[in-house]
Protein backbone atom coordinates (compact mmCIF):
# COMPACT_ATOMS: atom_id res chain seq x y z
CA UNK A 1 0.00 0.00 0.00
CA UNK A 2 2.64 2.20 0.56
CA UNK A 3 4.25 1.72 -2.03
CA UNK A 4 1.43 2.41 -4.12
CA UNK A 5 0.95 6.14 -2.91
CA UNK A 6 4.90 6.98 -2.50
CA UNK A 7 4.55 8.91 -6.00
CA UNK A 8 1.89 10.67 -4.79
CA UNK A 9 3.51 11.79 -1.60
CA UNK A 10 6.99 12.77 -3.34
CA UNK A 11 5.74 14.61 -6.14
CA UNK A 12 3.40 16.61 -3.00
CA UNK A 13 6.69 17.22 -1.35
CA UNK A 14 8.67 17.99 -3.88
CA UNK A 15 6.21 20.15 -5.97
CA UNK A 16 6.65 22.78 -2.99
CA UNK A 17 10.10 23.94 -4.75
CA UNK A 18 9.83 27.44 -6.51
CA UNK A 19 12.61 27.31 -8.39
CA UNK A 20 12.20 23.79 -10.84
CA UNK A 21 8.86 22.59 -10.25
CA UNK A 22 7.95 18.61 -9.95
CA UNK A 23 5.64 16.82 -11.99
CA UNK A 24 2.93 13.62 -11.30
CA UNK A 25 2.19 11.46 -14.15
CA UNK A 26 1.55 8.33 -15.51
CA UNK A 27 2.19 5.97 -18.03
CA UNK A 28 1.61 2.78 -20.60
CA UNK A 29 4.33 0.19 -21.89
CA UNK A 30 3.86 -2.10 -24.64
CA UNK A 31 6.91 -5.27 -23.23
CA UNK A 32 8.49 -6.18 -26.27
CA UNK A 33 10.74 -9.22 -26.18
CA UNK A 34 14.06 -8.68 -28.11
CA UNK A 35 16.99 -10.41 -28.95
CA UNK A 36 19.06 -6.99 -28.89
CA UNK A 37 18.94 -7.29 -25.28
CA UNK A 38 19.49 -11.06 -24.59
CA UNK A 39 17.54 -14.00 -25.99
CA UNK A 40 13.95 -14.25 -25.48
CA UNK A 41 13.74 -17.73 -26.11
CA UNK A 42 15.41 -20.92 -23.39
CA UNK A 43 15.17 -24.37 -25.30
CA UNK A 44 16.46 -27.25 -22.71
CA UNK A 45 16.55 -30.92 -22.84
CA UNK A 46 16.93 -34.32 -21.23
CA UNK A 47 15.91 -38.28 -21.45
CA UNK A 48 13.92 -37.31 -24.68
CA UNK A 49 12.10 -34.14 -23.74
CA UNK A 50 12.63 -30.99 -24.82
CA UNK A 51 11.24 -27.75 -23.60
CA UNK A 52 11.46 -24.40 -24.55
CA UNK A 53 9.92 -21.46 -23.18
CA UNK A 54 9.41 -18.21 -25.35
CA UNK A 55 8.66 -14.54 -23.89
CA UNK A 56 5.86 -12.78 -25.67
CA UNK A 57 4.44 -9.43 -25.24
CA UNK A 58 3.38 -8.01 -22.13
CA UNK A 59 2.55 -4.76 -20.65
CA UNK A 60 3.65 -2.67 -17.93
CA UNK A 61 2.08 0.39 -16.28
CA UNK A 62 1.99 3.01 -13.61
CA UNK A 63 2.78 6.30 -11.65
CA UNK A 64 5.71 8.35 -12.07
CA UNK A 65 7.44 11.43 -9.83
CA UNK A 66 9.51 13.80 -12.28
CA UNK A 67 11.39 15.78 -9.68
CA UNK A 68 13.21 19.17 -11.35
CA UNK A 69 16.99 19.59 -10.62
CA UNK A 70 17.32 22.60 -13.12
CA UNK A 71 15.63 22.98 -16.54
CA UNK A 72 17.19 20.11 -18.60
CA UNK A 73 18.21 17.79 -16.11
CA UNK A 74 15.62 16.20 -13.50
CA UNK A 75 14.90 12.90 -11.51
CA UNK A 76 12.86 10.38 -12.02
CA UNK A 77 11.39 7.55 -10.29
CA UNK A 78 7.78 6.14 -9.16
CA UNK A 79 6.23 2.56 -9.01
CA UNK A 80 5.88 -0.07 -12.00
CA UNK A 81 3.48 -3.28 -12.74
CA UNK A 82 4.82 -5.08 -15.27
CA UNK A 83 3.13 -8.13 -16.53
CA UNK A 84 5.53 -11.18 -18.78
CA UNK A 85 4.02 -13.88 -21.08
CA UNK A 86 5.74 -16.70 -21.72
CA UNK A 87 4.70 -19.36 -24.53
CA UNK A 88 5.53 -23.27 -23.44
CA UNK A 89 6.42 -26.25 -25.97
CA UNK A 90 6.94 -29.58 -24.84
CA UNK A 91 7.49 -32.59 -26.47
CA UNK A 92 8.66 -36.16 -25.96
CA UNK A 93 10.81 -37.32 -28.95
CA UNK A 94 10.37 -41.33 -28.24
CA UNK A 95 6.30 -41.17 -27.53
CA UNK A 96 5.49 -38.35 -30.14
CA UNK A 97 3.84 -36.79 -27.30
CA UNK A 98 3.61 -33.00 -27.20
CA UNK A 99 2.41 -29.65 -25.16
CA UNK A 100 1.32 -25.84 -25.18
CA UNK A 101 1.03 -24.15 -22.58
CA UNK A 102 1.27 -20.39 -21.36
CA UNK A 103 2.64 -18.70 -18.32
CA UNK A 104 2.40 -15.45 -16.57
CA UNK A 105 4.68 -13.41 -14.80
CA UNK A 106 4.73 -9.98 -12.52
CA UNK A 107 7.04 -7.99 -11.07
CA UNK A 108 7.19 -4.70 -9.14
CA UNK A 109 9.49 -2.09 -9.94
CA UNK A 110 10.90 1.28 -8.50
CA UNK A 111 13.09 3.11 -11.25
CA UNK A 112 15.51 5.43 -10.15
CA UNK A 113 17.07 7.52 -13.45
CA UNK A 114 18.60 10.56 -14.53
CA UNK A 115 17.27 12.36 -16.74
CA UNK A 116 18.14 15.43 -19.24
CA UNK A 117 16.10 17.42 -21.52
CA UNK A 118 17.21 19.01 -25.10
CA UNK A 119 14.68 21.35 -26.41
CA UNK A 120 14.11 21.33 -29.69
CA UNK A 121 11.40 24.47 -29.84
CA UNK A 122 8.89 25.92 -27.64
CA UNK A 123 7.06 23.06 -26.79
CA UNK A 124 8.94 19.97 -28.19
CA UNK A 125 11.52 18.53 -26.24
CA UNK A 126 13.91 15.61 -26.42
CA UNK A 127 14.64 13.49 -23.45
CA UNK A 128 16.98 10.87 -22.20
CA UNK A 129 17.50 8.73 -19.07
CA UNK A 130 19.65 6.09 -17.82
CA UNK A 131 19.67 4.24 -14.14
CA UNK A 132 18.52 1.69 -12.01
CA UNK A 133 15.40 -0.17 -11.76
CA UNK A 134 15.03 -1.95 -8.19
CA UNK A 135 12.55 -4.87 -8.67
CA UNK A 136 10.08 -6.94 -6.61
CA UNK A 137 8.89 -10.63 -7.97
CA UNK A 138 6.44 -11.49 -5.51
CA UNK A 139 5.85 -15.03 -5.94
CA UNK A 140 6.41 -18.51 -7.98
CA UNK A 141 4.43 -19.47 -10.99
CA UNK A 142 3.78 -22.97 -12.32
CA UNK A 143 1.32 -24.47 -14.67
CA UNK A 144 0.51 -28.19 -15.42
CA UNK A 145 -0.51 -30.28 -18.63
CA UNK A 146 -2.46 -33.40 -18.87
CA UNK A 147 -1.96 -34.54 -22.12
CA UNK A 148 -3.89 -38.30 -21.09
CA UNK A 149 -3.37 -41.01 -19.66
CA UNK A 150 -1.07 -41.22 -17.05
CA UNK A 151 1.76 -38.89 -18.80
CA UNK A 152 1.73 -35.54 -16.75
CA UNK A 153 3.87 -32.26 -17.38
CA UNK A 154 4.93 -29.51 -14.61
CA UNK A 155 6.29 -26.39 -15.85
CA UNK A 156 7.24 -23.94 -13.20
CA UNK A 157 9.00 -20.71 -12.62
CA UNK A 158 11.45 -20.63 -9.45
CA UNK A 159 12.20 -17.18 -8.17
CA UNK A 160 15.32 -17.31 -6.72
CA UNK A 161 15.83 -14.06 -5.27
CA UNK A 162 12.69 -11.92 -4.50
CA UNK A 163 14.61 -8.57 -5.20
CA UNK A 164 16.70 -7.16 -8.12
CA UNK A 165 18.66 -4.98 -9.70
CA UNK A 166 18.08 -3.74 -13.45
CA UNK A 167 19.77 -1.51 -15.75
CA UNK A 168 16.98 1.20 -16.90
CA UNK A 169 17.45 3.07 -19.90
CA UNK A 170 15.00 5.71 -21.94
CA UNK A 171 14.45 8.00 -24.63
CA UNK A 172 11.73 9.85 -25.90
CA UNK A 173 9.73 13.13 -27.30
CA UNK A 174 7.79 15.42 -25.52
CA UNK A 175 5.29 17.76 -26.18
CA UNK A 176 4.54 20.39 -23.49
CA UNK A 177 1.78 22.56 -22.97
CA UNK A 178 1.10 24.92 -19.81
CA UNK A 179 -2.65 23.66 -19.16
CA UNK A 180 -3.04 20.54 -20.19
CA UNK A 181 0.70 19.31 -19.21
CA UNK A 182 3.44 17.15 -20.93
CA UNK A 183 2.82 14.38 -23.21
CA UNK A 184 5.59 12.08 -24.02
CA UNK A 185 6.26 9.16 -26.40
CA UNK A 186 9.19 6.85 -26.75
CA UNK A 187 11.46 3.69 -25.89
CA UNK A 188 13.10 2.05 -23.07
CA UNK A 189 15.21 -0.98 -22.66
CA UNK A 190 15.46 -3.04 -19.46
CA UNK A 191 18.62 -5.35 -19.19
CA UNK A 192 18.29 -7.63 -15.54
CA UNK A 193 21.61 -8.15 -13.91
CA UNK A 194 20.31 -11.47 -12.21
CA UNK A 195 17.72 -14.24 -14.34
CA UNK A 196 14.21 -13.39 -14.08
CA UNK A 197 13.47 -16.66 -12.60
CA UNK A 198 14.17 -20.12 -13.21
CA UNK A 199 12.70 -22.52 -15.54
CA UNK A 200 12.09 -25.78 -14.64
CA UNK A 201 10.14 -28.67 -16.28
CA UNK A 202 8.94 -31.49 -15.08
CA UNK A 203 7.34 -34.68 -16.59
CA UNK A 204 6.22 -37.86 -15.01
CA UNK A 205 4.33 -41.00 -16.08
CA UNK A 206 4.09 -43.69 -13.67
CA UNK A 207 6.79 -44.40 -11.56
CA UNK A 208 9.06 -42.65 -14.11
CA UNK A 209 10.16 -39.07 -13.89
CA UNK A 210 12.44 -36.42 -15.80
CA UNK A 211 13.28 -32.84 -15.33
CA UNK A 212 15.12 -30.05 -16.85
CA UNK A 213 15.76 -26.80 -16.33
CA UNK A 214 17.48 -23.46 -17.23
CA UNK A 215 17.98 -19.12 -16.16
CA UNK A 216 15.14 -16.96 -18.05
CA UNK A 217 17.01 -13.80 -19.24
CA UNK A 218 14.00 -11.95 -18.65
CA UNK A 219 15.27 -8.66 -20.86
CA UNK A 220 12.59 -6.62 -22.98
CA UNK A 221 12.46 -3.39 -25.22
CA UNK A 222 9.40 -1.00 -24.28
CA UNK A 223 7.36 1.38 -26.50
CA UNK A 224 5.80 4.18 -23.65
CA UNK A 225 2.99 6.80 -23.46
CA UNK A 226 3.45 8.86 -20.54
CA UNK A 227 1.31 12.01 -19.28
CA UNK A 228 2.73 14.90 -16.79
CA UNK A 229 0.08 16.45 -14.95
CA UNK A 230 0.77 19.83 -14.85
CA UNK A 231 2.75 21.73 -12.49
CA UNK A 232 1.38 25.39 -9.80
CA UNK A 233 4.80 26.53 -8.42
CA UNK A 234 2.33 29.09 -5.94
CA UNK A 235 1.79 31.47 -8.59
CA UNK A 236 -0.29 31.83 -12.16
CA UNK A 237 2.29 30.10 -14.28
CA UNK A 238 1.62 26.16 -14.42
CA UNK A 239 4.96 24.79 -16.35
CA UNK A 240 8.82 26.52 -16.50
CA UNK A 241 9.62 28.22 -19.02
CA UNK A 242 12.58 26.56 -21.33
CA UNK A 243 16.10 28.28 -21.49
CA UNK A 244 15.27 29.44 -25.03
CA UNK A 245 12.51 30.96 -24.35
Amino acid sequence: MFLLFAPIFLWSQLGNSRRVPSYFGVYGKAVIPSSLTGSPILSVSKDGMTNTITQELGYSFGGSVRAGITKLIAFETGINFTQRNFNIDISLVDSNLSAKNTLGFIQYDIPLNGLIYIQMTKKWYLNASLGAAVGFKPTDVGVINLPGGPHTFYSSGFVKHKTSIDINGNFGIEYRTKKSGYFNIGASVRIPTSPLFQYVAVYKNQGYRTAVSGNVNGSYITLDLKYFLPSKRGGPSNLPRGPIE
